[in-house]
């Protein structure tokens, strides 16, 4: 998600919030044991596309289709590298 986040940068999220365009989501990787980060493309009933802020390097939902919004993560807080 680099520009908007860096590698190793921490996170605080809240979960149960209603998905909304342009949002940061923390959300499983469908198929995969893993989390992201991504931006939220687009909202459908309880499912939402997933957009990388560098989609040249990323794998976003052009990949791997929608997600469900139960279940992941609104991101209210981006811990600046220097505090970590």
């Amino acid at each position: 998600m680099e520009p908007t986040l860096h590698p190793g940068q921490g996170l605080i999220g809240l979960r149960g919030i209603p998905a909304r365009v342009g949002q940061l989501r923390c959300a499983r990787q469908p198929g995969e044991d893993r989390w992201v980060v991504k931006r939220v493309a687009a909202v459908d009933g309880d499912r939402m596309e997933l957009a990388s802020d560098n989609p040249e390097n990323a794998v976003d939902s052009r990949h791997f289709g929608s997600v469900e919004v139960a279940g992941s993560y609104l991101v209210i807080v981006r811990v600046p590298l220097r505090l970590m």
